[in-house]
């Protein structure tokens, strides 16, 4: 199926590795243009860079603090001057700190709400402006969590509580900028094999299975390969949606 996507540029936030990872290589292999974002991470960055040039796509990696407005709104201005455009936003960067309401501290707390819903609305902010300026039409995918709708039971109620302002987020800009051809969709995510949840699925496997209607955890190729649909032209009449790629845990 194409997806009608190729020659688009998108920009992927947090795409070092994990599930951002797997969706910078499956638009890649769209024939995406990717930008990849990294805070931290520049040798994992780099990395998917070479990758996905070794297999003859077009992709760059940018560092930003997307908790940070001038590096939200350079990190589109940077990605502009190399590809001309910005086509398509997914905001997969996240953190998943553990600690019990009573033990959080005010630092953990703003630290989780910047990475995981400040940074959304700044990179949408600047993205949506690029857009406008240039009467272009574009796709915003947003990464939530079925703990948004379920809340936390193993001390991530910072997480749950950022993810959940996540989906409001997506609703409202959604609304606002339909009618400029602007679509803004999330994907809530169950548990995902990546390098964030290792430890807690090797000491816990058969908790956080027992979970899952499905039986299993997701492979983050499986939540790419949704994500590239929710950004393709054949999701255009989709908008204010989430989606929901939890394996049942979340049934709506």
């Amino acid at each position: 199926m194409d997806f009608g996507i190729k020659g688009k540029s998108a920009i992927i936030t947090g795409a070092s590795r994990g599930v951002g990872r797997a969706i910078a290589l499956a638009l890649a292999e769209e024939g995406a243009k990717v930008i990849i974002n990294y805070n931290r991470s520049a040798d994992s960055a780099n990395e998917v860079v070479e990758l996905i040039r070794e297999q003859g796509g077009e992709c760059i990696a940018i560092q930003a603090d997307l908790g940070q407005k001038a590096d939200c709104d350079r990190l589109m201005t940077e990605a502009t001057a190399v590809f001309g455009s910005v086509d398509i936003l997914i905001n997969n960067a996240g953190v998943w700190p553990k600690n019990w309401v009573t033990d959080i501290s005010l630092e953990e707390w703003n630290h989780t709400m910047d990475v995981n819903l400040t940074s959304v609305f700044l990179t949408c902010q600047s993205f949506v402006n690029h857009l406008l300026a240039e009467n272009r039409r574009g796709k915003i995918l947003n990464v939530t969590s079925q703990a948004a709708f379920h809340g936390s039971t193993t001390g991530h109620a910072h997480y749950a509580a950022s993810k959940a302002g996540v989906v409001a987020f997506t609703i409202s800009l959604a609304r606002e900028v339909a009618k400029q051809g602007i679509n803004v969709n999330a994907l809530a995510l169950g548990i995902v094999e990546t390098d964030m949840i290792k430890a807690d699925l090797e000491q816990k496997k058969d908790y956080y299975v027992s979970r899952i209607p499905l039986g299993r955890v997701a492979k983050p190729e499986e939540i790419a390969d949704i994500a590239a649909f929710l950004v393709s032209e054949k999701a255009n009449y989709i908008t204010g949606a989430t989606m929901d790629a939890t394996g049942g845990m979340l049934m709506r």
